[in-house]
């Protein structure tokens, strides 16, 4: 994949975007994979090629292209990771109407939207090959099957009858939808790869309408629909063309190919960009080193392209701090905020102080993160109700999940009406209500109306004082006035929950199987007696503007000076290991299992993981190992030759 290097400094990539323009506009054209590392100037390439041959500017090549897509009424689709990421495509190339621009969900939704009989025929071959792999998997079992399998059975056939009754399918792309005939992202991506390798009337409705797809994050862009895509490549060669963007290195969800590059038919051109525009010089060379790494229990190939910074960023700090994971979260808190201040004393960074505190923090989980922020009850709570919907994701848009509304809209946007003193800010808090209907359904005659807004009052009275001024508050005593009051409008499920004063179910043994309806109730009860001062916080992490986010919300960021914690024992997951990788605990059976496989590892995910948060730093990084075994940590960490002697700082 190593491309040859034709020009030195910072215009080593400077042929990229002809070459990729060449492979387009030939006769015939040429698919490709772009190989793009971090902060290597990807969407700038993309955008510069897209004004190339769509005729924004002067080419001899694009401008015949471009009139070839006019005449046919074709574009050019360019399919992105993130909505975020659609708008900065968008918004660098203007007005272009021989390009479409959207996120993988809207792509995948154009083509399926309001073909319901073949929604449903995808859904329930879907469904079928679940259960053909159920059965299958309990008659491979010793004891063959049991009682659970068998409910697992009845419960995927039930599905199957239920999808036969729906008479039409809904989706958004943006937030997750719900009730009859309502379909996760997840299903609508499953359903548009079935139905494009089954139905060739829509393959050549794609190749028709889109001559040209560009895939960016190809790496993790869902197995099914890659592989769709790939197929259409072969069945009507030189009509459609398929270009994909993106670095395997920064794989990091599951539904992408485990090693993209191996999937990449031979006659594709691999171009690379060779250049880090983002980070300083010794950032970069870390990053380069942590590929490059000879581990125990990797099985990825170091496949990719070594990166080079730009001449003028030069430098750059880089420290590793190693700790006792035994430590409370109290006390790692603190010797992470002396890690900063040293940090501070090694940059001359003003961001790092504890005044300004304007360096961005990483962590593994989400988990970690709402420990680190002090909301994990809330956090658990949502998760248990519905784990999709309570975790941030790259947009900053989600909103938790539905069924706990007002919690996480109106109720706060009240408590922000509640001023330093206690009192409230009644203009303000009229307002809210206005902008959640609350008042639409007051009586009409006058002493009825007189007497409901009396109501209102004293519910919202009530709310600020317990904002306020009680200590230590629960949500439940905090939600109790604007629920008996009927304030704000609210799901039924948390109208329900609040008034159940059942005691909730247990927590389920390791592996055991647990019924949605006594997750959810856990879940309701954890949430109603966490701290009410949880909530905002939780909210804040929610919508992406914590000091702190996982490596998932950052995915494409960049920030001047960045701070990671890794601590295994407080993320809680069972992927990801920095203890292993860092030399503090020895790889399980389960690893050399994998290992003998030649099956993805723990190692390679972490791996993967840590590349991808160090290259966000721009001007500085710390790293701080929360290690069970620090003395075993510390000694592989100086024998790994990523750090030298003094970036390698052992916590007391």
């Amino acid at each position: 994949m190593n491309a040859a290097v034709d020009q030195v400094g910072n215009e080593r990539d400077a042929h990229v975007v002809e070459e990729i323009c060449g492979y387009v506009t030939g006769i015939p054209p040429r698919s490709f994979f772009l190989f793009a590392g971090a902060g290597s100037g990807k969407t700038r390439t993309l955008v510069e090629v897209l004004r190339r041959i769509t005729g924004v500017v002067e080419h001899a090549a694009g401008g015949i292209y471009a009139s070839k897509l006019r005449v046919r009424g074709q574009s050019v689709r360019v399919i992105t990771y993130t909505k975020n990421a659609a708008k900065v495509v968008t918004s660098r190339l203007g007005e272009n109407r021989l390009t479409e621009v959207s996120t993988i969900h809207s792509f995948c939704w154009d083509l399926v939207k309001g073909f319901d009989e073949d929604i449903r025929e995808a859904l329930i071959a879907k469904n079928m090959e679940e259960l053909a792999k159920a059965k299958a998997h309990a008659q491979s079992k010793k004891r063959r099957e049991n009682d659970t399998d068998r409910r697992k059975y009845a419960e995927l056939e039930a599905k199957a009858e239920e999808l036969r009754a729906i008479p039409t399918f809904r989706y958004h792309p943006d937030q997750n939808t719900y009730g009859e005939g309502a379909l996760s992202h997840q299903e609508v991506l499953r359903v548009a790869a079935w139905l494009l390798c089954e139905r060739p009337t829509l393959q050549r409705i794609v190749q028709d309408r889109h001559p040209l797809i560009l895939i960016d994050e190809s790496q993790d862009t869902m197995r099914g629909v890659l592989d769709a895509l790939f197929d259409l490549t072969t069945i009507r060669p030189g009509h459609f063309t398929l270009g994909l963007l993106g670095d395997h290195r920064q794989r990091i969800y599951p539904d992408g190919h485990v090693d993209l590059p191996s999937h990449i038919p031979p006659t594709w051109a691999r171009p690379a960009l060779q250049m880090n525009h983002r980070s300083r010089e010794r950032i970069v060379r870390l990053i380069n080193a942590i590929w490059e790494a000879d581990i125990e229990g990797r099985t990825q190939s170091k496949i990719g392209v070594a990166q080079h910074p730009r001449s003028e960023k030069q430098g750059g700090k880089v420290r590793i701090f190693v700790g006792d994971t035994a430590n409370t979260t109290s006390v790692k808190l603190s010797f992470e905020a002396d890690c900063a201040r040293s940090m501070a004393q090694i940059t001359g960074a003003e961001a790092w102080s504890a005044n300004q505190k304007s360096f961005k923090t990483l962590a593994l989980e989400h988990k970690l993160g709402a420990k680190r922020g002090d909301f994990y009850n809330i956090y658990c709570g949502m998760a248990l109700l519905d784990k999709e919907a309570a975790t941030p994701d790259p947009n900053g848009e989600r909103m938790g999940p539905a069924m706990v509304r007002p919690l996480l809209g109106g109720l706060l946007e009240l408590a922000e009406c509640v001023r330093p003193d206690g009192t409230l800010d009644e203009f303000a808090a009229v307002a809210v209500l206005r902008r959640h209907n609350a008042l639409t359904k007051l009586p009409s005659e006058h002493a009825a109306r007189a007497v409901r807004l009396a109501e209102l009052y004293e519910a919202i009275s009530r709310f600020a004082v317990l904002c306020h001024r009680t200590e230590g508050a629960q949500v439940k005593q905090v939600l109790a006035p604007i629920l008996e009051a009927n304030v704000l409008p609210a799901d039924s499920r948390l109208v329900g929950a609040y008034w159940d004063e059942r005691p909730p179910p247990p927590e389920p043994e390791r592996e055991a199987s647990e019924s949605k309806e006594d997750r959810q109730r856990r879940g309701w009860h954890l949430l109603m007696n966490a701290p009410w001062a949880e909530l905002a916080r939780y909210r804040t992490y929610l919508g992406g503007e914590a000091p702190f986010a996982t490596h998932q919300v950052v995915k494409g960021s960049e920030f001047k000076h960045v701070m990671v914690v890794m601590d295994d024992e407080e993320a809680g997951g069972n992927l990801f290991s920095y203890d292993k990788l860092f030399g503090a605990e020895r790889l399980s059976k389960y690893d050399k299992d994998n290992i003998a496989a030649g099956k993805e590892t723990t190692i390679d995910r972490t791996l993967r993981l840590l590349y991808v948060t160090c290259s966000r730093a721009e001007e500085s990084l710390a790293l701080v190992l929360w290690a069970k075994d620090t003395n075993s940590a510390l000694t592989a960490i100086n024998a790994c030759g990523w750090f030298t002697a003094d970036e390698v700082v052992a916590l007391p």
